[in-house]
């Protein structure tokens, strides 16, 4: 079974039967619960969605099963075709829709896909609203329009243009800095919509691109997560060609990672951690990650005066604790930006610019800036259990045995230790708890981690 249902969306497998896999059937399901949910919290009648899709193999397919479904409900569909995440969430307030549906599994394999849905201000819609989505879908509570109240369908081809402007308009990416500098990049865009939207704006920069699986016909090269282990190939051509840096994004272009002169990796921590240096030293002010993202952003915003909180896992609460706090950058520790200047998602096209602008600036290397900054090693274990283990009850328990230290409880259990710390999370459909760690050297977090899995199995 390979579908999942949550309150963020529906992400499954192509193939196989309904309610096991992502099936037409399914599709057209889920895109019926939205579009009904739609209507009946809206006080109008003519709703407009947007919606766009990465390149994988199957995204024409369900973007014409939920172009369809949409009109079949008497919504207008507007079809950016190939598109980003962030373009998509630009999208939405710039035409004044009323929500929209990306069409991406985001870092997941080729044979998944997913429905992500948003709201009229472009963001993902809250927990509260993806449950009302999914007990539609449960239901089948849906009622279809008639012939002569059918949706109408057009298609854009100009969001591209219209994302890439807003970036080059914000007064803190630099143009001319950008230009003067003739940076020369590696682009690896893993054959998805990072290779006809990445390459535009870096143009418009001055900046010379060497393109790396930029042929958006969803045949991804290699596992598209952007990490380390996978990005074998951009981290040998930024050698041979002699290129200041690598930029890696995944199939829907909301994560970053960079690439140093040197064929390494600069860290995915640290795409947020060196945005916000840049920002926080222009203006005072306020830095959000989630709980499981590096200690240095919290370092390097403190050491610039500034504040920093961190939010339970997930985008919809980072966002929210944004706002809350009315920060001036966010994000999370997969690469994924979030600067509120242009909008509330994560947006590996302005994270981009903000770096580059941030380099030139900086007057150094892509591996002397990442020097800067505090270094940090990442862990992440977990432990399986067994089913009739009180996880809730053997949390409380550990937080009881490290009560003396710096504890958060907003998601799971969060343990600052002086020079380091752990985070217990639970998951929600397996008695498992995921242990993430960090600390001076990758040997320190490793031990971090399994010393936490004999404190617990201590505590049983």
């Amino acid at each position: 079974m390979s579908l999942i249902k949550s309150i963020s969306g529906i992400r499954g497998t192509i193939g196989g039967k309904v309610n096991d896999n992502l099936t037409p059937l399914d599709v057209v399901k889920f895109a019926s619960a939205f579009g009904t949910w739609l209507q009946n919290n809206k006080n109008k009648k003519d709703l407009t969605l947007v919606i766009g899709r990465d390149a994988r193999i199957s995204g024409q397919m369900v973007s014409s099963l939920v172009a369809s479904t949409l009109q079949g409900l008497g919504i207008n569909v507007v079809d950016l075709g190939l598109s980003t995440t962030p373009t998509v969430e630009i999208m939405v307030p710039e035409l004044k829709a009323d929500g929209g549906i990306i069409l991406t599994a985001s870092h997941n394999p080729k044979q998944w896909n997913a429905l992500k849905l948003l709201n009229e201000k472009g963001e993902f819609i809250s927990g509260e609203n993806g449950a009302e989505v999914l007990a539609l879908a449960e239901n089948e509570d849906f009622n279809y329009a008639e012939v002569d109240d059918l949706g109408k369908y057009e298609t854009r081809d100009d969001a591209f243009d219209i994302h890439i402007k807003q970036i080059l308009d914000l007064p803190t990416v630099d143009v001319e800095a950008i230009k003067a500098k003739k940076f020369k990049v590696v682009l690896d865009a893993v054959n998805s919509t990072g290779g006809i939207s990445i390459p535009p704006l870096l143009e418009k920069l001055g900046v010379e691109v060497i393109k790396l699986y930029c042929e958006p016909n969803g045949q991804f090269p290699h596992n598209p997560e952007p990490l380390k282990e996978h990005l074998g190939d951009i981290c040998e051509l930024v050698i041979k060609e002699k290129a200041d840096m690598g930029i890696v994004v995944d199939p829907d272009v909301d994560r970053l990672a960079l690439v140093d002169e040197k064929g390494e990796m600069f860290g995915e921590e640290y795409t947020l951690v060196a945005v916000a240096d840049y920002l926080l030293k222009d203006k005072k002010g306020v830095a959000i990650s989630n709980l499981s993202s590096s200690r240095a952003l919290r370092d390097v915003a403190k050491g610039l005066d500034s504040e920093y909180f961190a939010s339970a896992v997930g985008e919809v609460n980072v966002v929210t604790l944004m706002k809350e706090k009315n920060a001036i950058i966010g994000g999370e520790g997969n690469g994924g930006i979030i600067y509120p200047e242009l909008h509330y998602g994560r947006d590996s096209l302005v994270g981009v610019a903000l770096f580059l602008t941030h380099l030139a600036k900086e007057n150094k290397t892509v591996s002397e800036l990442r020097a800067t900054y505090p270094s940090y090693f990442m862990g992440k274990k977990k432990i399986e259990l067994t089913p009739d283990i009180d996880v809730d009850a053997l949390l409380i328990k550990v937080q009881e045995e490290y009560k003396n230290e710096e504890i958060s409880t907003v998601d799971g259990v969060k343990i600052d230790f002086p020079e380091n710390w752990v985070h217990l999370r639970k998951s929600n459909t397996e008695p498992i708890i995921r242990i993430y760690t960090e600390a001076f050297s990758q040997e320190e977090a490793d031990k971090l981690g399994d010393d936490m899995i004999a404190k617990i199995r201590s505590l049983i």
